[in-house]
């Protein structure tokens, strides 16, 4: 059953928002359109989790490593070469028989913050995408995260600006997705055409992916035609969340620190819209 937004059909998500409830949380934060936030979204919710004493994983699939840099800092980065192994070495080794395969666990990098781990990205990515589309290798991702889940109580995965191998490898990998979105009419068009991709995903993928909802970034209260967007959208049945971030000059800060709000600024507002949004997700 659809609803009709503008001429398109979009699949009816509040009878897909129901989240599951178990150990192993896989989290993935999507939006095909960039400037959202989702690199932001991604890291400082899991600090969050972090701080309250959960083991918890970060998994970096956009190419530009932004989550990378923002939880280990550029230092780890030399002439433009970042840490290894990375997320494009486990992908790599998918496409040769020659390579004898690292366990997922050798993977993961711990970062400077307790309880806080990550599995960086790279550059490489770009370069070898269009091999592992003709090599099917779209479920190996969830493999690595299944096996990884047995060790983190919680598992954060970043996307890059697109509705490609790598997201796709995602929304298959995880149970649940989140979407970031800024107020304005292009990413409200852009917000049908990614739910109808999640929709598919689901149906041909994986039946378990559980839309959490739209959180609303950048959020300016005072404004009219924000609150306005935001009220419109709810009214069309999109799943959007309670609790906004706020726009803040003190993100910013938070990227040039390289250290998530959680840590950098407990007492911070924005971090305590995080702190809120977190706990609207985990129920």
């Amino acid at each position: 059953m659809g609803r009709r937004f503008d001429g398109v059909v979009v699949y009816d998500w509040r009878r897909a928002t129901t989240v599951w409830q178990g150990e192993g949380m896989r989290r993935v934060v999507f939006n095909q359109k960039g400037g959202v936030g989702k690199s932001s979204i991604t890291v400082n919710l899991a600090a969050v989790a972090a701080t309250q004493g959960k083991r918890v994983l970060v998994v970096d699939l956009d190419p530009q490593c932004n989550a990378s840099q923002y939880l280990l800092g550029m230092q780890a980065w030399h002439d433009g070469v970042g840490p290894k192994p990375n997320v494009g070495g486990f992908f790599a080794q998918t496409l040769s028989f020659k390579l004898k395969e690292k366990e997922p666990r050798e993977y993961v990098h711990a970062t400077p913050f307790e309880n806080l781990y990550l599995i960086p990205s790279d550059g490489e990515l770009g370069e070898i995408e269009h091999l592992l589309e003709s090599k099917h290798k779209i479920y190996k991702l969830r493999g690595m995260l299944k096996t990884l889940e047995r060790e983190f109580d919680e598992i954060y995965i970043d996307t890059p600006p697109a509705y490609n191998f790598y997201t796709l490898s995602a929304l298959i990998g995880s149970d649940r997705v989140l979407i970031p979105f800024d107020c304005d009419a292009f990413s409200r068009q852009a917000l049908y055409t990614l739910l109808e991709n999640i929709n598919e995903a689901r149906g041909d993928h994986n039946d378990e992916l559980k839309v959490e909802g739209i959180v609303v970034n950048q959020f300016q209260p005072r404004a009219r035609l924000p609150q306005q967007l935001v009220d419109e959208l709810s009214s069309e049945g999109l799943p959007m969340l309670a609790n906004r971030l706020s726009a803040s000059v003190v993100m910013r800060e938070s990227h040039d620190r390289c250290m998530p709000l959680a840590f950098m600024a407990p007492k911070h507002k924005l971090t305590e819209e995080f702190l809120a949004l977190y706990n609207e997700l985990d129920g």
